[in-house]
């Protein structure tokens, strides 16, 4: 007597009164029962019928039966564990989780929209402006210099090289204050520091200039020129670091 459900098990529709149920039930067991009937020795048949007219004659159990019978919640009905679960509820339980995954991956794209914003933002107000200014003061030393080197005892030229000097000072310190102008994105903190050394660099170099003009020691000129060799080459990785972030 093989059955998918309680139903089927006791032999009535669906539809069943209780009366029908209980009527069905006792018939059943008066056929399968070992003690009207040693000769069938089925127990676990005798067990489902128990099983099934417990839960169908209840009408709790029965109304969440019928639910979960609808929805398919449960294999075979002695899988079904009788307790006031419905299909409803496991929907509503799914409807929660979704809703919340939902709003988990709004969330996140939402950060995300907001992390880049903010790498964009950066990357416009704080790197392009101190990148070029770097640029800018490294790359201009040279000119300077073979201005002052045609004769450097020369009132003029000398006036000329400590007013670059005093220019040079102040793009610096704007650079300085641009960097400082807003927080870095965690993504951009290696470029943000070469941008700190290579600004750093500048302004040693600049002291380094700026003893020229007072002992004439060439070597201060050397030396200037090596802190803007390396400040240029710190502005260089950042850029580098820039393009691949684009990538």
């Amino acid at each position: 007597m093989a059955a998918s459900n309680h139903y089927e098990t006791l032999q009535v529709d669906r539809t069943a009164t209780a009366a029908q149920i209980k009527q069905a039930y006792r018939r059943l067991v008066k056929q399968f029962h070992p003690d009207c009937n040693p000769d069938l020795p089925n127990n676990d048949l005798i067990a489902a019928i128990n099983v099934a007219y417990e839960v169908l004659s209840d009408d709790q159990r029965r109304a969440d039966y019928d639910v979960a019978l609808r929805y398919g919640q449960f294999d075979r009905p002695d899988n079904w564990n009788h307790q006031p679960y419905t299909a409803d509820r496991q929907r509503e339980q799914r409807s929660t989780t979704a809703t919340e995954q939902h709003r988990q991956q709004r969330r996140s794209r939402q950060t995300g929209r907001a992390a880049d914003e903010d790498l964009e933002q950066w990357l416009r107000r704080v790197h392009t402006p101190v990148d070029r200014a770097i640029r800018e003061i490294a790359r201009s030393l040279k000119g300077a210099v073979n201005a002052l080197a045609a004769d450097p005892y020369d009132d003029e030229l000398m006036a000329n090289f400590e007013a670059y000097l005093e220019r040079m000072t102040t793009a610096l310190d704007r650079a300085k204050a641009t960097l400082q102008s807003m927080p870095n994105p965690r993504s951009t903190a290696g470029i943000a520091a070469n941008l700190y050394y290579s600004l750093n660099h500048l302004g040693d170099g600049l002291e380094e200039l700026a003893y020229f003009p007072l002992n004439y020691d060439e070597t201060r000129l050397h030396d200037g020129q090596e802190f803007f060799r390396n400040a240029e080459g710190l502005r260089r990785e950042a850029k580098a670091a820039v393009n691949q972030l684009g990538r």
